[in-house]
């Protein structure tokens, strides 16, 4: 009978999404929004130039895409080297069976009911499947980022990859595309990196990984056949999120045995930031001085983020699941077709090695940076930590102004300089500036309004001079003098005089 009653509640509602659309257009206009234009179009030498080109149309891309329009800013687009509908980590290289955030949380929305993950999921099944959902499952939040961009008109270029960024002696910034059609080149007077967790450098490997032929080695972020782990001994390293979840897909994909090898003693268990989690953490955080974001950061390196209680028990109750405490990898050998694992516990025999080790920041290593490696501020130029208190990976980092944008190192060329501060990163290296405002769903619409808000700003003091010509020349008459009398008027001084 419980299933019965599930089944009805996971009922699509056919003609639930057209008024679900309707009532969002009413609240828009209600909150005017998107704003009406008003950047200056700029077109140097008949060159068509977008005011703010993002890269990357996941999560971060598409909420900065819809609050830069809110704002009045149109002229904008957003490029991703996926194919649309598969952009961002929810259905390739994410392995989870939900997202690990509240399902409460209004995530991209932006302040607008209608345009919540709530909203979209009820008007389709019921409020009923919805207080029966747990957790968002990510399929259907990959579903309901679809929507929202096209709900919202989101202008998206897909399978167009950045090859390249140039800095312009005028301040414009030129990106190399590779796309459907072949290469392109578009100029930008502001770019947003919403790149994602690599987005400004690449999966983290131990150099013991590159003791052993690549084939025998993966990294947690990659997207890979899971199909292909059937039958074979699968080894995970780490302790986090994604460990558990590349775990527990191989068991899933029907391995032999998964042995999970971690260099603590104890797995995580307590999340720092979720005791200070509020509006006070995203507003506040950015005004605090360095020595105190520094030291957020760096007991948040050292405690770490505990993987989600139900994706433990997602590897647990496999009885071919091996953990492994205090077991940090000392060597790897080829055997054959096989590496043998050295641990301080023993050797252990593996067809394939997941490390689930995240993600640094770097820009030499990504060539489509090339013009950023060396000319970008990071934490480890603008701040000295204390003795006792040094973290190389957080010192990569960039070390970001209020509104996300990079800021130039000293001592560049003055245009150099100007053009580095018109990229912005809003991605997961904006971490230790600005706090967990890219690093997921909860805090992204704060982050992307401040963003927004940001590079409004900064177009407007950069156009002033036309919008100061606009204001002097401006002469549309509020009234045409006939509202009134002027009781001092000539024929008004007669009238009084006879009278």
């Amino acid at each position: 009978m419980m299933e019965d009653r599930k089944t009805d509640a996971m009922s699509v509602n056919a003609g639930g999404l057209p008024a679900l659309e309707a009532r969002l257009a009413q609240e828009l206009a209600l909150l005017e929004r998107p704003a009406k234009p008003w950047v200056p179009r700029t077109s140097p030498n008949g060159s068509e130039v977008l005011d703010v080109a993002v890269i990357g149309a996941g999560l971060c891309g598409l909420t900065a895409l819809a609050a830069l329009s809110f704002a009045g800013i149109d002229n904008i687009r957003a490029f991703d080297r996926a194919p649309s509908g598969r952009e961002g980590p929810w259905v390739t290289s994410a392995r989870m069976e939900t997202l690990r955030t509240r399902k409460e949380l209004a995530g991209p929305a932006l302040g607008v009911p209608s345009l919540t993950f709530r909203a979209w999921f009820e008007a389709q099944f019921g409020a009923r499947a919805y207080e029966e959902m747990v957790l968002i499952p990510r399929e259907a939040w990959m579903a309901y980022m679809v929507w929202y961009r096209n709900v919202l008109a989101l202008p998206v270029s897909n399978d167009t990859e950045l090859a390249g960024l140039v800095l312009r002696e005028d301040g414009l910034l030129a990106l190399d595309f590779l796309g459907p059609e072949g290469p392109a080149k578009i100029l930008a007077r502001r770019v947003i990196l919403a790149t994602g967790l690599d987005g400004l450098g690449a999966p983290r490997l131990p150099d013991v990984a590159k003791t052993v032929p690549a084939r025998f080695v993966r990294h947690s972020g990659d997207v890979f056949d899971v199909g292909a782990w059937h039958g074979k001994r699968v080894a995970v390293v780490g302790a986090g999120a994604s460990a558990m979840d590349n775990a527990a897909a191989a068991l899933e994909a029907g391995a032999a045995r998964v042995d999970l090898f971690i260099r603590r003693t104890d797995i995580p268990r307590v999340e720092k930031f979720g005791g200070i989690a509020s509006l006070g953490m995203t507003h506040g955080y950015i005004g605090l001085p360095d020595a105190d974001r520094w030291a957020f950061m760096v007991e948040a390196e050292r405690t770490q983020i505990p993987p989600p209680r139900h994706s433990v028990l997602r590897v647990s109750r496999h009885d071919n699941a091996f953990f492994h405490l205090g077991s940090p990898v000392l060597s790897l050998t080829e055997a054959g077709d096989a590496v043998e694992i050295e641990t301080p516990k023993g050797r252990y025999p593996a067809d394939l090695i997941i490390f689930a080790t995240g993600f640094d920041v770097d820009f030499a290593r990504r060539p489509e940076f090339t013009a950023l490696s060396g000319r970008v501020l990071l934490w480890r130029d603008a701040y000295q930590p204390p003795a006792g208190e040094e973290n190389d990976a957080l010192g990569s980092y960039p070390y970001l102004g209020p509104a996300f944008e990079f800021l130039p190192k000293p001592g560049l060329p003055a245009a150099e300089a100007e053009a580095i501060s018109r990229i912005h990163c809003f991605a997961y290296p904006a971490v230790p500036s600005h706090g967990k405002i890219t690093s997921g769903i909860p805090a992204v619409s704060p982050g992307a309004e401040r963003l927004a808000q940001g590079i409004a700003r900064s177009l407007f003091v950069e156009d002033r001079a036309r919008h100061f010509e606009t204001f002097m020349n401006h002469d549309a008459a509020e009234i045409t003098g006939e509202e009134w009398r002027d009781a001092d008027a000539q024929d008004r001084i007669k009238e009084h005089a006879n009278g």
